[in-house]
């Protein structure tokens, strides 16, 4: 129990920090392995060009299995979290069970219709009669290993929802050192190529796996899986769906996005539009990394003193967390505005494209210093149990703003592809304005309702 105590008496800046760095860590790591990963593909003899596209293709359904993951995962911590807080370690563990039982059937479910249904899928996302080959040789394989992937993300939240951020920033190293190690000798040594890509991945995933399980299983573990906590029970898996709902929605409305960008972006500028939209996201996806870090750390603090009703902890855990997001926002969009070709520099070297992703770049992030207050409210939505509403905003953002955006901006502007880039930051001001003021009125709302239980 010394680490279920540790969340609701320590200092919270001392926590957050023990927490939110390994958060931090294992975040950039697993961006790493994926990027090692690709430029091993990338070196394959003769058809790098083609398997690294092969590949790509693949991402949208490796993306959705994260989705399912995170569904089971982000939405079922947070609630041990607050269980943990109420001393209802019982209820916690039978949330837990509900969420590997629900990871299992997802996964059984993902490989079946992956390897019914996987080309007619990887058509549809734009693979080609050159890469469909290189496709279904990762795919087939990787759909393999969906079990993996499923309980090394979704049960790796629960360990993140006791304090255990160092144990669970292992699950990340250990399968990503493993896959960088196995790559070049699958791909290279025994001349696999692409299925030797994906054969070293299912491999990694399934070490991580039996770390989490081994760590859950085990003595150290405050929550412990038990078989008899593995029957589905409606009361208590429904609430942890309903609150996953909203980073499911979040990762796997994200390559939907990325379609929706190339094909305005390939529309009015071409090749190079596109070109310049990929090293966007990536200084978009790599540069916010830190935020999610920090907000996976606040969030067992906030939940833990959520469920324990210490309004004062979970308010100052949100200023905190609230500091923290806009300090690193506000620098990062000064280094941005201040440096763009530079960043650029790091993915491209002609000077033409790059001067052309420059400018890009200044308007895509031109308000990434309010993304700070996004994250931190939304997250410690997700944190305190608010399902609806965390929902609301993941969709509210993407779906309902930023989608719309891309396709009406270039009516009203001269300069088609400014309009398609302005997208993002105008979404991001209606997003922010609209989270902050929903914030204040339901955050207080909470905050009340615990001082008077």
């Amino acid at each position: 129990m010394e680490q279920e105590n540790e969340l609701g008496v320590k200092p919270i800046k001392k926590l957050l920090w023990k927490l939110a760095v390994p958060a931090i860590t294992a975040q950039i790591v697993n961006v790493l392995y994926n990027v090692v990963d690709r430029i091993y593909i990338g070196h394959i003899p003769e058809a790098g060009k083609l398997a690294l596209t092969g590949v790509g293709v693949c991402m949208p359904l490796i993306m959705l299995i994260s989705a399912f993951a995170m569904l089971a995962g982000m939405g079922g911590a947070p609630r041990a979290s607050i269980m943990l807080g109420r001393n209802d370690a019982e209820e916690a563990e039978r949330i837990l069970g509900n969420c590997a039982a629900l990871l299992i059937l997802v996964a059984v479910t993902l490989t079946v219709l992956f390897q019914l249904f996987a080309k007619p899928f990887l058509l549809t996302f734009g693979a080609s009669k050159n890469t469909i080959g290189f496709a279904m040789d990762y795919i087939r394989i990787y759909a393999c290993g969906t079990i993996f992937v499923q309980l090394t993300l979704g049960l790796n939240a629960f360990i993140t929802a006791q304090g255990f951020a160092k144990i669970s920033m292992k699950t990340t190293l250990i399968g990503a050192v493993t896959n960088i190690i196995l790559d070049p000798i699958f791909i290279f040594v025994f001349g696999m190529g692409v299925k030797g890509a994906a054969l070293a991945t299912v491999l990694s995933q399934a070490l991580s796996a039996t770390w989490v399980l081994t760590f859950l299983l085990g003595k150290q573990t405050t929550l412990k899986l038990r078989l008899k906590n593995f029957r589905l029970q409606g009361r208590v898996i429904l609430p942890c769906v309903l609150l996953g709902l909203s980073p499911f929605v979040m990762q796997s409305t994200e390559s939907i996005l990325n379609i929706c960008f190339n094909s305005s972006l390939l529309k009015y500028g071409g090749d190079t539009a596109v070109g310049a939209m990929t090293i966007l996201t990536s200084v978009m996806q790599f540069s916010m990394l830190p935020l999610s870090g920090l907000s996976q750390g606040a969030q067992p603090i906030t939940g833990y003193n959520f469920g324990a009703r210490k309004p004062e902890r979970v308010r100052e855990s949100f200023a905190i967390l609230l500091k923290c997001s806009l300090g690193y926002s506000a620098a990062l969009w000064l280094i941005v505005m201040l440096f763009p070709r530079l960043l650029a520099t790091l993915f491209a070297q002609d000077s033409a494209f790059l001067d052309y992703t420059a400018w890009a770049l200044r308007i895509f992030m031109a308000t990434s210093v309010v993304m700070g207050i996004q994250i931190a409210c939304q997250q410690t939505f997700i944190a305190i149990g608010n399902a609806k509403t965390s929902l609301f905003l993941a969709i509210y953002r993407k779906i309902i703003l930023l989608i719309p955006l891309i396709y009406i901006l270039p009516h009203f502007f001269e300069n088609k592809v400014m309009a398609v880039f302005l997208a993002e930051p105008v979404a991001d001001v209606i997003a922010v304005t609209t989270t902050l003021i929903l914030f204040v009125w339901q955050f207080k709302k909470a905050l009340q309702e615990l001082r008077e239980q």
